[in-house]
């Protein structure tokens, strides 16, 4: 009996209420939160607490200029002008709306300032990015995992958009002939010099012949690549993998055309030096605003690689050459594990099927 007396008393002792009738553990004078010990502080009691819950828009924590400057530098190495000239800018916009201070109120003002500065939404991506990714930075540099949480003010307006099957961009051969029309247009009423002419109509049938991205892979070409391509009967170009943007090393034909335009301004240029003025003629196209014929806009350097994707359609060009020398499509496990070109085979389907192609008079 007093062994069962003595569990009956345990089992009354740890009885939750809602448990087969057991009774409630606070019924009785030992109830924790009884009357008499709601004046003894417990950790339950999170409003009495040192580690109660802080809320965001009530904190605001510091940083330095010099943090924002040196994270910003070690970002930029090895990055392009331009992924450099974004990082510029960013670390400028979150300087300036923030002041040194992550709080609810800058992040926000941060955020309307981005989105009321630029239109266009990869702009809001690049700095919107910087500024997420900086926060990080603060977090593992501070030891203080606070400074990450506000990167949930910086959400993008998510803006319900019609999707294409198809781009709505489009490129064609009367577009490519207009823009070389307008560059010797623009020598002969002496807007731009007969040399920047040359250059000019050069990096359009380049560009349009073979569909290589203008930023990102033809303004670091050397004199010296296409000196070494035009010494072959089958001239092709060498990109490097670390001169591409996917990192692959491939071969670009050199349409006759396009040997044509060069050889001019190869003669008389130092090996090391760009082959194409890219910097002033992107801002040239810019002011020139050349309309195209299919759509309301204007030219850009981009739709040099659209068109030769797309007139590649027209004229039935072999698929496998043309991702090969775009370097676009080239991520499944035939290219991975199996194809590899060589410069001779390539050269010679390309011409095959683009040697009667002319874009220019």
């Amino acid at each position: 009996m007093e062994g069962s007396s003595a569990a009956d008393c345990k089992k009354k002792r740890w009885a939750r209420g809602d448990s087969n009738a057991r009774p409630s553990p606070c019924k009785g004078s030992h109830c924790l939160f009884s009357a008499s010990n709601r004046s003894t502080p417990c950790h339950n009691q999170l409003d009495h607490s040192p580690f109660a819950p802080q809320v965001l828009s009530e904190l605001a924590l510091p940083f330095t200029l010099d943090e924002l400057k040196g994270y910003a530098e070690r970002r930029k190495y090895g990055l392009t002008k331009y992924s450099i000239y974004w990082l510029n800018r960013a670390q400028k916009d979150i300087w300036e709306s923030t002041g040194g201070t992550i709080s609810k109120e800058k992040i926000d003002a941060l955020r309307r300032f981005v989105l009321k500065k630029y239109s266009s939404e990869d702009s809001h991506v690049k700095v919107f990015g910087f500024a997420k990714a900086f926060l990080k930075f603060l977090t593992k540099a501070r030891l203080d995992t606070r400074y990450y949480a506000f990167e949930v003010f910086l959400e993008r307006p998510r803006a319900i958009k019609e999707r294409n099957n198809v781009t709505s961009r489009i490129v064609t051969k009367e577009d490519i002939e207009n823009v070389i029309a307008h560059i010797h247009n623009a020598e002969k009423a002496g807007l731009i010099s007969s040399r920047r002419a040359q250059l000019y109509t050069a990096f359009i049938l380049f560009g349009a012949y073979t569909g290589q991205r203008s930023m990102a892979m033809m303004a670091k070409l050397r004199v010296r690549q296409f000196k070494e391509a035009m010494q072959s009967n089958k001239p092709c170009v060498e990109v490097q993998s670390s001169r591409d943007k996917i990192k692959m090393q491939h071969y670009v034909p050199i349409h006759p055309d396009v040997i044509e335009a060069l050889q001019p301004l190869i003669r008389g240029r130092s090996d090391d030096m760009q082959m194409f003025e890219y910097s002033s003629f992107v801002m040239w196209i810019k002011r020139a605003k050349i309309p195209l014929t299919r759509i309301a806009t204007h030219f850009t350097l981009g739709d040099l690689r659209k068109f030769a994707e797309q007139y590649g359609d027209v004229i039935g060009r072999d698929q496998s050459n043309r991702a090969y020398i775009m370097t676009h499509g080239v991520s499944g496990i035939d290219w991975k594990h199996y194809k590899h070109p060589l410069p001779e085979n390539v050269y010679d389907v390309y011409m095959r099927q683009l040697r009667d192609v002319e874009l220019s008079e």
